[in-house]
């Protein structure tokens, strides 16, 4: 996983100062003047997080925000805001951004944000990555496996499965058995909390 820390900031000075403490903990940093060049040197398969300054020209922070959850970029944000502009950070907050910090910050609180927000990010990672492989297993099922995975998840019994589909008991049981072997699972408990799982984040 290639984990960065991504800065857009239209001011030099602010972005080498913060260039300097990021890499300070040996962490990966890149940099960026505005948002055009964020957006057309990056994609949403980025990891890390990203902090934003709130107030830039032709693009600002907020309108970035916007244009990267359109766009699905999954990494946590970090709004960097001036007092004025706490209201501002506030709507982003409640509009998905992870976190904000007012300027002038406070070096060890800041890593401290940026350390969460990696640490969110590997966690979602992680969870997307679950996500995806239990969609691989469901995509893998017959058509007459997932009727029978229908059924399951409803806790109806193999008997009244056979009846509903015109089938034997013992053809339920060999497509019970393969979609089980198929989603990886040892249980209907398992089986449920993976589709549970799935239909959550889908």
């Amino acid at each position: 996983m290639n984990t960065k820390v991504y800065i857009v900031d239209d001011d030099q000075y602010a972005r080498e100062s913060l260039e300097w403490l990021i890499e300070s903990v040996n962490l990966k940093v890149k940099s960026f003047s505005n948002a055009q060049l964020f957006l057309g040197e990056t994609s949403p398969e980025i990891s890390g997080c990203l902090i934003l300054d709130v107030r830039m020209p032709d693009i600002n922070g907020m309108e970035l925000f916007q244009q990267i959850r359109q766009q699905n970029y999954n990494l946590p944000v970090i709004i960097m805001t001036g007092h004025a502009d706490v209201a501002m950070a506030v709507r982003a907050m409640k509009a998905g951004a992870f976190d904000f910090i007012e300027k002038p910050y406070n070096d060890s609180l800041m890593l401290e944000r940026i350390q969460n927000a990696i640490a969110f990010d590997e966690d979602n990672q992680k969870q997307r990555s679950q996500i995806r492989q239990i969609e691989q297993r469901i995509q893998s099922l017959t058509p007459r496996e997932k009727q029978v995975l229908e059924h399951v998840l409803a806790s109806i019994p193999n008997k009244i499965i056979a009846d509903k589909l015109s089938i034997s008991i013992k053809t339920v049981e060999l497509h019970r058995s393969n979609l089980m072997s198929k989603m990886q699972v040892t249980s209907a408990t398992e089986l449920v909390r993976q589709v549970m799982q799935f239909n959550l984040h889908t």
